[in-house]
């Protein structure tokens, strides 16, 4: 049997009341999601049906060798090219080859894009929907809201939430993402026509370098690249950022993801990816809790080559 052979549901729901927002449920919505960074290999698989199979029948004889196996050594080898560590590893590949494989995989040209990159690109633009119907859900409305999108990439959540009213400070560590972000947002609200709306405010930074408070901040797909031990500081320092929510994705981890992400691991693609790390819910959560907060409302969107977890944070006091 295929893995992954078939689209689950996603559905967001409200654990505890935040405090400017009426607690609501949103209905199960059919959601094929954005596929994060960690199969490296996956992504670079022709999406050949019999491929994948082949990959799921034979992951019980795998796993039994994935221990024999060093896949830390790759990176910590990729770590030494470059000259740093993780944030290093990071800046440096999306800014290289990573930009122009992601740039395609965020495009809207099918050229040169396989059935796996398509897969991502359509769950990238529905995490992007959940996220907003997230961030909407209670108050209906983004007007006048200030938001940062930290990890802004080639701004596929930054414009959007421009278009809704929100006033958006957008960053990300890579200066090529955030001059094709700048490029995309100038195309669509100015060139585009969208009037009655504020430009973003594009700056490259990593997260621990940014400072100014904002009523929401948003970090997707970001925490996949650093290890639990620097994203619990990453989350600590977003949360000290935002004023009432905190919304994070990231990769869960569980015993079998964590298996496919072995395997993946024993046949890295062609192309230098990052390192990908999986977290644990109660781990994340655990370093909110350390920093006064709690999470109000869950989500889980999936798709054949991507799971996430999304995840909005409030001030405990709230």
């Amino acid at each position: 049997m295929a893995f992954f052979s078939s689209p689950l549901s996603s559905s967001i729901t409200t654990t505890t009341t935040p405090r400017l927002f009426k607690p609501t449920i949103i209905p199960n919505r059919s959601l094929n999601t954005r596929t994060f960074a960690f199969p490296s290999s996956f992504s670079d698989l022709s999406s050949d049906a019999g491929s994948v199979a082949l990959v799921a029948g034979s992951l019980g004889v795998l796993a039994a060798s994935i221990s024999l196996a060093d896949p830390e050594r790759r990176r910590q080898l990729q770590a030494e090219e470059i000259g740093g560590g993780d944030t290093e590893v990071v800046k440096d590949y999306f800014n290289n080859t990573g930009f122009q494989r992601w740039k395609k995989i965020y495009g809207q040209s099918t050229e040169d894009v396989n059935k796996v990159q398509l897969d991502i690109r359509i769950g990238h633009a529905k995490t992007v929907e959940n996220t907003i119907l997230m961030l909407k859900d209670g108050s209906g409305s983004l007007s006048g809201i200030t938001i940062c999108d930290a990890g802004c990439g080639t701004g596929s959540l930054s414009i959007p939430l421009a278009k809704e009213g929100a006033i958006v400070s957008a960053s990300d560590i890579s200066a090529a993402m955030v001059s094709e972000a700048k490029r995309k947002a100038e195309e669509s609200l100015v060139e585009g026509g969208t009037s009655g709306v504020t430009m973003p405010k594009f700056e490259v930074s990593d997260l621990e370098g940014l400072k100014a408070k904002n009523h929401t901040v948003v970090c997707l797909d970001v925490l996949i690249h650093y290890p639990q031990s620097k994203a619990d500081g990453m989350i600590a320092h977003l949360a000290s950022l935002a004023e009432e929510r905190l919304v994070i994705s990231f990769a869960p981890k569980t015993f079998y993801l964590s298996i496919l992400k072995r395997i993946g691991e024993l046949f890295p693609g062609p192309s230098k990816a990052t390192r990908a790390y999986l977290h644990a819910e109660k781990d994340v959560e655990a370093a909110l809790n350390k920093v006064g907060w709690k999470i109000s409302k869950r989500g889980i969107v999936t798709t054949k080559f991507y799971f996430s977890k999304l995840i909005e944070a409030v001030p405990v006091s709230s």
